[in-house]
């Protein structure tokens, strides 16, 4: 059953111990937007799909995140979130992985949830194997005459 949250209000994130994201709700606007990216659209033909995934975790980040809790410089000083510390909070893996788990996930796992209808002819299940015997035909009686 798909739940809606019809509150608009954001959610904290704990992504690692002492660092927390504010993010607004994952809305189909934020995704949209976050697609229609110039980085994503300016993305080469032959960009992996780690090379696409972290900059789609990028786009959606800058878009998401409204605040945040344990990010600092080099000197333990706390940072701004913008959108260029933004990318680079996304460059540190665990940061990444937590993000997309927690935060992009929850998107894709309704989209997959759409997959659950009968499979199309021409589909992943074409080509299996059928696990029914075949039905066994009675002969037909003589005609009487």
């Amino acid at each position: 059953m798909l739940r809606l949250n019809l509150t608009a209000a954001p959610e904290w994130l704990e992504l690692a111990p002492g660092l927390r994201l504010q993010v607004a709700p994952l809305t189909t606007a934020l995704m949209v937007s976050a697609r229609a990216d110039p980085a994503i659209e300016a993305m080469p033909e032959e960009a992996s799909q780690e090379e696409l995934a972290l900059a789609m975790a990028k786009s959606v980040a800058r878009r998401a995140v409204l605040a945040w809790e344990g990010v600092g410089d080099d000197a333990g000083e706390a940072v701004p979130v913008t959108p260029d510390n933004i990318d680079a909070l996304l460059e540190v893996w665990p940061v990444f992985e937590a993000f997309q788990t927690q935060y992009v996930a929850r998107g894709l796992l309704l989209e997959q949830e759409k997959n659950v209808s009968a499979p199309a002819p021409n589909g992943p299940s074409t080509g299996a194997t059928a696990t029914a015997r075949p039905v066994k035909r009675r002969a037909k009686p003589a005609p009487r005459g």
